[in-house]
């Protein structure tokens, strides 16, 4: 596996606290975007749709780390937007390194070359580059030339400088199982650390919603990338074994959007970092307050067709360790891609998806445009 001794010890153990003290609930990542600007703009991405008020807004690294302590996850992962517009990443980044947790940029690469120098290599660091296939594919995705070719580059250059480096890899219903595959193995001659793969997520304002996957589709696809690389055995994935069992349709799983809590400059969003249905002040006001039987699939239309990482990594995580054999099995075996599936959720009983951008949009326009003059109040008083 591409996982690094120091995440699988600083994550392990962490889950074995939160096992002994029993709790029900506790957060495995927290996924941060500290900003929502980004220097591209993916056709099957609908997390730049914002007015500049919003797209000019950071997370700054004060509140960064300051939710680092609230939520208490072992690992951080800095996405957006591109995290490395935020000019002060870097700072946020060491914050989080000297709290001994596991830190993971989530970066397009394209000012990789021109920041790396502000950042060191460190056990508890990793670069997850962005690369959704082959140079042709990933173009196509990013819906720009040239992209593929600087983010290589810029790969290449960490790996040089000592970094650890994986890939985040992102498929839709249009990719070939025998053409990722390829890509695959040429990211390994590369000598990625690690490989995430995820099926497309169908955000309701992306630019393109015909290329998004359904949850048999994502089946069959990973399936057919799997089989040919010996149950996936063949390469090194970031990713627990059991999550790529279930994108295989090995395993029926309900989501945990709380293993995975999201902070962005609107604060904590409910219920997970897919859907934006509200936002809490404060992790336990996510945690608590959040109604959490009302999403996941089976639960709400909008998560139908989800398979996606950041809902149910988690869940696979806990199911290695009740059912350590069937994990055990499947690093033996590989994964399963001939025969019968899983049995899935019934949608029989979700509710109707409800479309909330627009006025949480509204919304966290008026509360920026009131708060200089709160705090120009409080000033005064």
């Amino acid at each position: 596996m591409g996982i690094s001794l120091q995440q699988v010890v600083t994550v392990g153990s962490y889950i074995i606290k939160q096992k002994l003290k029993g709790a029900k609930r506790y957060p495995l990542v927290l996924m941060m975007e500290p900003l929502f600007r980004c220097n591209l703009a993916c056709a099957g991405c609908g997390k730049i749709d914002y007015p500049d008020e919003i797209l000019n807004k950071r997370l700054s690294v004060e509140d960064a780390l300051a939710a680092v302590d609230e939520c208490g996850a072992p690992a951080v992962v800095m996405a957006g937007g591109e995290p490395l517009v935020h000019k002060d990443l870097h700072k946020i980044v060491e914050g989080i390194i000297a709290r001994k947790k596991c830190a993971i940029v989530c970066t397009n690469a394209l000012l990789l070359e021109k920041k790396i120098d502000q950042y060191k290599p460190s056990p508890y660091f990793t670069w997850s580059i962005h690369l959704d296939g082959d140079k042709e594919m990933h173009d196509k995705s990013v819906c720009k030339q040239g992209v593929y070719d600087k983010a290589v580059s810029a790969l290449k250059l960490a790996k040089e400088k000592g970094f650890r480096v994986t890939i985040n890899c992102t498929f839709f219903n249009d990719a070939d199982p025998e053409r990722v595959a390829r890509f695959f193995d040429e990211v390994t001659t590369l000598g990625v650390d690690g490989i995430t793969v995820s099926p497309g997520y169908a955000y309701e304002r992306a630019p393109d919603q015909k290329h998004f996957l359904n949850r048999n589709t994502t089946k069959e696809l990973f399936r057919g990338i799997l089989k040919r690389g010996n149950g996936g055995k063949k390469w090194a994935f970031n990713q627990s074994l059991l999550f790529l069992d279930f994108l295989a349709g090995n395993q029926t799983y309900k989501c945990t959007p709380w293993g995975n809590p999201t902070r962005t400059v609107f604060g904590w969003q409910k219920p997970c970092y897919l859907l934006g249905e509200g936002y809490a002040k404060t992790f336990r006001e996510l945690m608590d307050d959040t109604r959490w039987d009302e999403y996941g699939v089976g639960n709400y239309e909008k998560c139908a067709d989800c398979m996606v990482h950041s809902g149910f990594e988690a869940t696979a995580v806990d199911d290695m360790f009740a059912r350590p054999w069937q994990a055990a099995k499947v690093a033996l075996f590989g994964v399963k891609t001939d025969g019968a599936m899983a049995p899935d959720i019934s949608l029989a009983n979700q509710r109707p998806a409800e479309y909330v951008f627009s006025r949480n949009v509204a919304q966290k326009l008026s509360e920026m445009k009131t708060e200089p003059l709160a705090k120009q109040a409080a000033n005064a008083a």
